[in-house]
């Protein structure tokens, strides 16, 4: 993808988890009825959001059955690799140490996280080689 992914704000990106893991496309009312619990909103608010991440690019929305129904644009890895990328550059200089080396002085993860961790890059290491 060629232009950069727009960053999505907390209430779209949970209208967008729903609509990723459907697997196929969705209708508005199917949205609204995943979102109960996590958001208290009316339909008119569910529209506007939609018709936002229409306009962002992340949704496509074919108007030709009697429920507009909604596909995504942008893969749900996409998203995450593109905000994980921004993430680490804006907080920790793009340096995966940094992160890593703050989030166990924090206790955020343990030495059993760490240890899966290195597992998980020496596999990649062999896999590589």
């Amino acid at each position: 993808m060629s232009e950069k992914i727009k960053k999505l704000g907390d209430a779209e990106l949970e209208i967008m988890q729903v609509v990723w893991q459907a697997n196929s496309p969705v209708t508005s009312n199917y949205i609204l009825e995943h979102l109960q619990g996590k958001r208290s909103w009316g339909l008119s608010t569910l529209m506007t959001s939609l018709a936002r991440l229409v306009d962002k690019g992340f949704l496509a929305c074919d108007r030709t059955q009697r429920n507009n129904l909604y596909t995504p644009l942008i893969a749900e890895n996409a998203y995450k690799v593109c905000e994980s990328k921004n993430f680490l550059q804006k907080l920790y200089g793009n340096s995966l140490q940094n992160l890593v080396t703050t989030l166990y002085g924090g206790r955020a993860i343990s030495d059993s996280d760490i240890d899966a961790l290195r597992q998980f890059l020496d596999k990649l290491e062999e896999e590589g080689q």
